[in-house]
C-alpha cells in the first residue's frame, strides 16, 4: 500500500517487516544495476539496527537472480559506534555476515569506521573515515539507506545534540550518546545530503511516533515545520528520490 503523500517522499507500507525487506531489497538490486548499466560504481551508505539485519539477509537471498556486479559496489555507513574490533555493537560486523561476504563485494570496497583498536579517540576516527570518503571519491552517495530512532534521530545526529550544527564537515565525533555506546562517528547532514535516493528504513510499533513527526514535517501537515534539533530525520532528503519503506505498526500513527 501507498500513501499519497502532498510532497516529494514516497511512502509505501508493508505487512510485516519481511515484506518491507523484500521491498528494499528488491528496490535496491535495480537501482544498483541501473547505476552500473549507466557506467557508474555505485557507492552505497548502510544502516544498521534490527530491520537492517533483514533486510540485508533478504539482498543476499534475491542477489543471485540479480544483475548487479558486486565487485563493481563501494559500501559505506551512516554511522557506526566507535568500539573494540568484534564488537557485537559494530553494524559493519552484522552486514559482513549477513550481506557483504555473501555476495561477494571485495574487501577494499567495504570501508569501515576505524576500532578503537586503530584510533586512540573517536575525533581520530571521524578524521580518518571522512579521509577514507575524500580519497574513495565519494562525492555523491547512491542511495543512503537510514533507520529511525523513537526520538526522530538518524545516523548518531540525536535531539538536541551539538552534532546537528557541525557544518563544513564530512563526519563528526559524538560524544555522550543518550543511547549507548557513548562515543560515535557519523556522517554530517550534508554529507548524508549528497545522494540520488534516500531511503528510511522502519518498523515496530515503537517508532510509529516518530514516523508520524518526521513526516508531518516534510510534508508540512500539522501545523509549523519541525526544527531539525527537535526532529532530527527532517534534515536529510533524498537528491532524485526519497522513500519511507514502513511496516504497518511503524505507519500506525499516519
Amino acid at each position: 500500500m501507498t500513501i499519497p503523500a502532498s510532497s516529494s517522499p514516497r511512502i509505501e507500507v508493508h505487512e510485516d517487516d519481511r515484506a518491507l525487506a523484500t521491498a528494499v531489497a528488491g528496490e535496491l538490486l535495480s537501482r544498483l544495476a541501473d547505476a552500473q548499466a549507466a557506467g557508474r560504481v555505485p557507492q552505497i551508505a548502510l544502516t544498521g539496527g534490527s530491520i537492517a539485519e533483514v533486510v540485508h539477509r533478504e539482498i543476499a537471498r534475491l542477489a543471485p537472480g540479480s544483475e548487479v556486479d558486486w565487485t563493481r559496489v563501494v559500501v559505506w555507513w551512516g554511522d557506526e559506534r566507535f568500539v573494540e574490533p568484534g564488537s557485537p555493537d559494530r553494524n559493519a560486523d552484522q552486514a559482513r555476515e549477513a550481506f557483504l561476504s555473501v555476495v561477494g563485494v571485495p574487501d577494499e570496497n567495504v570501508h569501515e569506521v576505524p576500532t578503537t583498536a586503530e584510533c586512540a579517540t573517536v575525533e581520530e576516527a571521524a578524521a580518518a573515515y571522512a579521509e577514507a570518503l575524500t580519497t574513495a571519491g565519494a562525492a555523491e552517495l547512491e542511495v543512503v539507506m537510514l533507520g529511525l530512532g523513537p526520538d526522530a534521530h538518524v545516523a548518531s545526529l540525536f535531539p538536541g545534540h551539538p552534532a546537528l550544527d557541525v557544518r563544513g564537515a564530512t563526519t563528526v565525533a559524538v560524544h555522550d550518546s543518550p543511547k549507548p555506546p557513548p562515543e560515535r562517528v557519523s556522517l554530517t547532514f550534508e554529507t548524508l545530503n549528497r545522494n540520488r535516493a534516500l531511503w528510511f528504513l522502519v518498523s515496530g510499533e515503537g517508532k510509529a511516533e516518530a514516523v508520524a513527526r518526521a513526516l508531518a514535517g516534510r510534508t508540512g501537515a500539522g501545523g509549523e515545520a519541525a526544527d531539525v534539533h527537535d526532529v532530527p530525520a527532517v534534515g536529510v532528503t533524498g537528491g532524485e528520490e526519497t522513500i519511507w519503506f514502513l511496516d504497518r505498526a511503524s505507519a500506525s500513527r499516519l
